[in-house]
């Protein structure tokens, strides 16, 4: 399946995303991007569509001047002239680099691609800051005996907030509980649509928002 990856965003909260793009937002040796790509590709998704916007270039760069060596072994010889890697991490990966807008939402980037999944009947999807562990072919077989139009990652947050509930109509504090100890649940990402969704995506609209209402209402989420 091709992978959707949102990417275009502002990086509003991540404080080394000041100055790039949050995609590079660096772990390790690459950037976040890079082992969300890597997660997908290790389950053999290695077509991927970026909805570019905010920092296009930057990505684009990074890509079109991408090293190997960076995280691979690799023998250095003649004087520097010569490399030999004994891996290779994007050598079969297919990148299409799609420019969605600096203020578009996530729907908006998702409509802007829809011609790059011409003949997709099923694709992937994620937004680009953060990793999982989860087992993608699990959720994808799960998905497709489910014959619904989209599924998502939902997780516990880990966090060490308190959420507070108050009596109807009032000021007067009815509950405190932590919320990672409570039914709370936080859209982690990582989708898998059918083709059927763009059915669902209103002019201008965010994809979390209406569309998934309408999902919810008709018992296809």
């Amino acid at each position: 399946m091709k992978v959707v990856l949102f990417c275009g965003g502002l990086g509003l909260r991540i404080r080394d995303a000041e100055n790039i793009p949050k995609p590079l937002v660096q772990i390790g040796y690459r950037p976040v991007l890079w082992h969300v790509m890597k997660y997908y590709a290790h389950y053999g998704h290695k077509d991927f569509i970026l909805c570019l916007g905010y920092g296009a270039d930057a990505i684009k760069k990074y890509f079109l001047n991408y090293s190997e060596c960076a995280s691979n072994d690799f023998i250095l010889s003649a004087g520097g002239k010569r490399v030999e890697l004994f891996n290779s991490d994007i050598h079969d990966w297919r990148i299409t680099f799609a420019d969605t807008g600096i203020n578009a939402n996530i729907g908006q980037r998702l409509k802007a691609v829809e011609p790059y999944l011409d003949g997709e009947e099923e694709f992937l999807a994620s937004y680009s800051d953060g990793l999982t562990d989860l087992a993608l072919p699990e959720q994808v077989e799960h998905f497709r005996q489910e014959g619904k139009v989209a599924s998502f990652l939902c997780v516990r947050p880990n966090l060490s907030y308190h959420v507070v509930s108050l009596e109807q109509g009032s000021s007067i504090v009815s509950g405190v509980h932590a919320i990672d100890n409570g039914s709370v649940r936080i859209n982690g990402g990582y989708f898998i649509f059918k083709k059927a969704i763009f059915d669902y995506i209103g002019e201008r609209e965010e994809l979390v928002i209406e569309p998934f209402q309408r999902l919810m209402q008709k018992g296809n989420w």
